[in-house]
């Protein structure tokens, strides 16, 4: 608020000073008329020395109106600037400063009765980072409780709340969101969500009703798929876990962080489901056909400082993102030149695929220990799409100093 006030104080000041440089400047005129008066009263007491001096004999007739001519000269030159400044005029004293005195309190009357300090004052808040997500929750509390018709206001003070696991308060907050902005598949699906985790993880009616209704109208909403998906699980069925989060996968975009910890969800519904010898669900199309095709060469320089039981790593890993690879194969220097398929199904991590990531770079490198991370010779490649059909070249041509 300093800086409100602070302009509002700068912009009075400009203000006062049409009203009171005005008032100075009569002063500066009144100062003016005074020195006229004196010089006409220098004047008359000019004229009184020449006419007893005339009468004293001292002066002729001449040399008297000679007298009078060069005093006369002398009050004209004195006083014509003045006299102009005169004829121009001044406002009087008394009424502008009974409006510099006046503005301020007006002023701040007016905009107290027609100012929105208020909104000032919280424009101001949420300009501020917030400190603490304590602090984000008092001022999405403020914004509802001024303004309780902003959906946009209780989502987000919905979303904080399940930050904090207050996860009742979000249901609320959700709902007045739906109320006010309609059936929205996201508010119904944060509101589903909030519901779940309000009453213990215990499915219901009303949230299978809450996340059918989302997904009739939109397929892809991520946080029904994601709830059903987590119902499911927490239920034993882990088919129809990994058939949610599958759907959900395919949903996210490539660079999604969340996707990793999906995958992983995936794999652990998997295991659980293969522990207990229940058919697995198929992979989708697209992640069964994400592939890259790789020829591996050795240059010809290097041929003789290699031995056919040198182990050769081929793996893919990405570009922005965890420096592990994604997909790895592992052949002999006798197997080169080699054709090799790098995919999903060569994932080290379960939660780590080449789907998981939009732009990847290859690595061929040969390692005399056997370790993929650090060897004697290596070759890259420039970053490419993951999704690349075209056959990739790689050629192992240069020694090893970094490693990974």
């Amino acid at each position: 608020m300093i800086e409100f006030w602070l302009s509002a104080g700068l912009l009075l000041l400009a203000a006062l000073a049409f009203l009171l440089i005005p008032v100075l400047r009569g002063r500066k005129a009144q100062a003016e008329e005074d020195r006229t008066a004196l010089n006409v009263t220098l004047y008359q007491e000019r004229l009184q020395e020449l006419e007893g001096e005339h009468r004293a004999g001292i002066l002729s007739d001449a040399q008297l109106q000679a007298g009078r001519d060069e005093a006369a000269r002398e009050l004209l030159a004195d006083t014509e600037g003045a006299g102009r400044k005169a004829r121009n005029g001044v406002l009087g004293s008394k009424v502008p400063l009974t409006a510099a005195l006046l503005m301020p309190l007006l002023g701040y009357g007016l905009y107290l009765h027609w100012g929105a300090i208020d909104r000032v004052e919280q424009a101001r808040s949420f300009a501020e980072q917030p400190q603490s997500i304590e602090e984000m929750t008092a001022r999405l509390e403020a914004t509802v409780k001024d303004n309780p018709e902003s959906a946009e206001g209780w989502y987000f003070l919905g979303r904080t709340y399940m930050a904090q696991e207050r996860a009742g308060e979000a249901a609320q907050a959700f709902e007045r969101a739906v109320a006010i902005a309609g059936r929205q598949p996201e508010l119904l699906g944060q509101w589903a969500q909030a519901l779940y985790f309000a009453g213990n993880k215990q499915w219901s009616e009303r949230l299978q009703q809450l996340t059918d209704e989302a997904l009739q109208a939109d397929p892809a909403e991520v946080t029904s798929l994601g709830l059903l998906g987590i119902a499911a699980f927490e239920g034993g069925r882990f088919a129809e876990a990994i058939e949610h989060w599958q759907r959900l996968v395919a949903a996210l975009p490539e660079q999604d962080p969340s996707r990793q910890a999906i995958e992983g969800g995936i794999a652990r519904a998997r295991e659980r489901l293969a522990a207990e010898g229940g058919a697995q669900p198929a992979e989708p199309a697209a992640e069964q056909g994400r592939q890259l095709l790789v020829r591996v060469e050795l240059a010809a320089a290097l041929r003789d400082e290699v031995q056919p039981g040198d182990s050769v790593f081929v793996f893919a890993r990405a570009v922005s993102g965890p420096p592990m690879p994604l997909a790895v194969k592992r052949l002999t220097v006798a197997e080169l030149p080699a054709e090799v398929s790098l995919s999903d199904s060569d994932a080290m991590m379960p939660q780590l695929k080449l789907s998981g990531f939009e732009r990847v770079q290859l690595v061929a490198r040969i390692s005399r220990k056997g370790d993929a991370t650090a060897g004697e010779w290596v070759g890259r490649s420039q970053p490419l799409a993951s999704s690349s059909a075209e056959p990739q070249r790689l050629t192992i041509d240069s020694a090893d100093a970094q490693g990974q």
